[in-house]
């Protein structure tokens, strides 16, 4: 079986305002505090459309590659929904703002971040329309009640081709849009506020066959889910067609308790939605340099050519960067721009601190990351901050303390005592024993307890060798330095 997979983004435009009216755009607000005349549909109120919008969706084209259209259209698009006042929607159902793009994004192989192999999925369009209002449903008193703060707030829809197989591709290839929307500043994109919604396309069949019916798995709301979601609706797919079974042309949901898709409604009868010409809005027309007439007011006009050369790095161009100016591994990159805050913070401790960058990235993902993963928090909430840590590395560096006494001063740091972690070396005792008599005194004293392994040692096998280095560091607490132990074991073993 090949299963095939295409995605429906909705991404909510970072704007103050609503696409067509000046109602203000706020996560949390009192239900239907942010609606004007225009949002609930009263007659005689009409649609002025929101540059700002319009902006973000020309960026977001330019990122993905797109061919912007100087010219595109508004549709009404009629469904009857007790959120959608107006019985229809303001979109771009012929001429979208934006066609014929493309996204690259990486896929692990057998989950090894070591093995990333880079993809790339088509964009058909990317189209400018109004968000509905939100029903909430109280099952205890049998009532629905709408709230219409979101009714107009202005979305982009990306629409990317059929090109997917599974649902790791498909997180792979909407987390890469949100960081590319995050990076724009076109969209904030938090999945949890809803301000970035998913309907996954999902058919299977037989190879050098036609492609088979499909499902919508609509509004899945995180990435995991949207995973497991594809996963699952293609599982199901194949063992009903295996079973004798036809499957449904139908709109499902994904009940993330159950980890399973269910049945929303059929979509066997096409909707007629009757798409018609918006006639309350004249044709978008867009500018670049060239076309651009010359006693035009800049401020009345959006200029492709303008936002283009404004366009930031792009989080693929920021993960080459870091790779080749701080000799990091590429996997470590992409962890990196994933985590919001990271790449920042692992710079400011390169600046600050003399330890080679490689060695760097050893400490901020394998003990600052899993520390934050572990207790929930982000990096932005972290107790060690970028200045802490380098110091510690400096400590490292200077040869004051050993990497293991310093793991302990880290887990001194993270209780957020306010104390440096020269405070917490000098109240612990954990420098490095810089007398070297004792030093050798504790190695001979771990030699002649050790025969066994002295014997082995001088019979040629030098791994043996690494067990007395650990006897050394547990005999001083971590506060020998393991280079110098190494060569004292060796001097004594030889002579």
């Amino acid at each position: 079986w090949v299963p095939v997979v295409g995605l429906e983004i909705h991404a909510q435009i970072s704007s103050n305002s609503k696409l067509f009216s000046g109602s203000q755009v706020q996560f949390v607000a009192p239900p239907n505090s942010l609606v004007s005349f225009f949002d609930a549909s009263l007659p005689g109120t009409l649609p002025v459309l929101n540059r700002r919008c319009v902006e973000a969706a020309v960026m977001t084209g330019l990122a993905l590659n797109c061919s912007v259209n100087k010219k595109s259209l508004f549709d009404r698009k009629h469904y009857f929904y007790a959120d959608l006042p107006a019985g229809y929607q303001i979109t771009q159902q012929r001429v979208p703002i934006a066609v014929n793009g493309s996204l690259s994004y990486s896929v692990c192989i057998d989950n090894k971040m070591s093995q990333m192999v880079t993809k790339t999925v088509r964009i058909k369009q990317i189209q400018l329309e109004q968000d509905s209002g939100k029903s909430l449903h109280d099952d205890t008193r049998s009532q629905t009640l709408v709230d219409l703060n979101r009714a107009g707030v202005g979305l982009m829809e990306v629409v990317m081709e059929p090109d997917m197989c599974c649902g790791e591709e498909a997180a792979a290839a909407v987390r890469e849009l949100q960081l590319i929307l995050q990076t724009l500043g076109s969209s904030q994109a938090v999945m949890a506020e809803g301000q970035l919604r998913v309907d996954a396309n999902v058919s299977v069949h037989h190879p050098g066959e036609p492609y088979g019916v499909r499902t919508e798995v609509k509004n899945i709301n995180s990435l995991r889910f949207l995973a497991k979601a594809v996963d699952y609706e293609i599982q199901r797919q194949i063992e009903e067609l295996e079973n004798g079974g036809t499957i449904l042309n139908e709109t499902r949901a994904f009940d993330s308790k159950l980890g399973c898709t269910v049945p929303m409604r059929d979509k066997e009868a096409k909707q007629d939605y009757r798409f018609m010409p918006e006639p309350n809005l004249p044709p978008l027309i867009l500018y670049d340099t060239k076309s651009l007439p010359a006693n035009m007011n800049h401020q009345q006009v959006v200029n492709i050519d303008w936002i283009h050369e404004r366009l930031p790095d792009l989080p693929s161009v920021k993960r080459a960067k870091l790779v080749e100016q701080y000799g990091i591994l590429p996997e470590h990159s992409f962890t990196l721009l994933n985590e919001d805050g990271l790449t920042e913070f692992f710079e400011n401790v390169v600046t600050q601190t003399q330890m080679k960058p490689k060695k760097v990235i050893g400490w901020i993902l394998k003990d600052l990351l899993s520390y934050l993963k572990q207790h929930s928090l982000t990096v932005k909430e972290s107790p060690v901050s970028s200045f802490l840590l380098a110091d510690l590395l400096n400590l490292i560096e200077k040869k004051e303390i050993s990497s293991t006494a310093a793991k302990q001063v880290l887990s001194e740091l993270w209780k957020g005592e306010g104390k440096t972690p020269l405070d917490i070396v000098k109240e612990k005792k954990l420098e490095l024993i810089q007398d070297q008599k004792e030093l050798e005194e504790i190695c001979q004293a771990v030699i002649d307890g050790q025969e066994n392994e002295v014997m082995a040692i001088k019979a040629g096998n030098r791994k043996v060798l690494n067990k007395l280095i650990g006897l050394v560091q547990r005999e001083t607490q971590g506060r020998a330095n393991p280079v110098l132990v190494k060569q004292l074991l060796e001097k004594k073993l030889s002579e």
